[in-house]
């Protein structure tokens, strides 16, 4: 069996959300100044890096991240390869028509990843990224979608204001998984696991995202 790890890795240069809190780790206790153990300590926004969100992230009355269902990040998903739509320098919405091929294939495997390619520097917040069609959210809600996840920031374009399609997803209970890392994993079927942390009031948390074939 062969896993894969989408996850991006924490680090001093894994870039915020331009200003939200950046992560850091610091060690508070070394053993080579004579502590018995190495002890660490995180500073982060639960925004950083691979992440899930919780419907509090954009709506005061949604539930917050330690309510998730677990089974939703947990089970078969489909990568679907959408590099050569924005090889080009374009950024044209992802459509019905791009994902219409695994239109049965989705139902028996209801996590669907968006592989874009569009984030190449890790140390480099993205100015600009594709978003889904507004469109998108019922068709996949149709095909009983659980999880959508994506090798962006955000579901909605960086300066948008309403979040459309946070929105759109959680209406169709679509769960929502940022910041992925795709690069290695091809296009077709896989096995998922991104469970989200147990943070009671979280608006979303950091996940050890996985892809794997029996």
């Amino acid at each position: 069996m062969k896993i894969f790890d989408i996850s991006r890795t924490f680090s001093a240069s894994l870039p915020p959300w331009p200003g939200d809190v950046p992560f850091r780790f610091q060690l508070n206790g070394r053993i080579a100044e004579g502590s018995s153990v190495n002890l660490g300590s995180i500073e982060m926004s639960l925004h950083n890096g691979t992440h899930g969100d919780a419907a509090f992230h954009f709506d005061d009355k949604g539930a917050s991240i330690e309510r998730a269902d677990l089974a939703t990040y947990f089970g078969p998903g489909i990568v679907v390869d959408l590099t050569a739509k924005y090889a080009g320098g374009s950024w044209p919405q992802i459509q019905i028509s791009d994902l219409e091929h695994l239109s049965e294939e989705l139902r028996e495997a209801p996590r669907l990843l968006l592989k874009t390619g569009v984030w190449n520097d890790p140390k480099i917040f993205p100015e600009r990224i594709p978003v889904i069609a507004r469109d998108v959210p019922p068709w996949l809600k149709a095909r009983g979608v659980k999880l959508l996840g994506l090798d962006v920031p955000s579901v909605d374009e960086i300066d948008a204001k309403q979040l459309v399609n946070h929105h759109a997803l959680h209406a169709a209970r679509i769960s929502i998984v940022e910041s992925l890392d795709l690069g290695a994993a091809a296009a077709g079927r896989y096995n998922l696991a991104a469970l989200p942390l147990k943070i009671a009031g979280g608006d979303g948390s950091p996940v050890r995202a996985i892809l794997w074939r029996d």
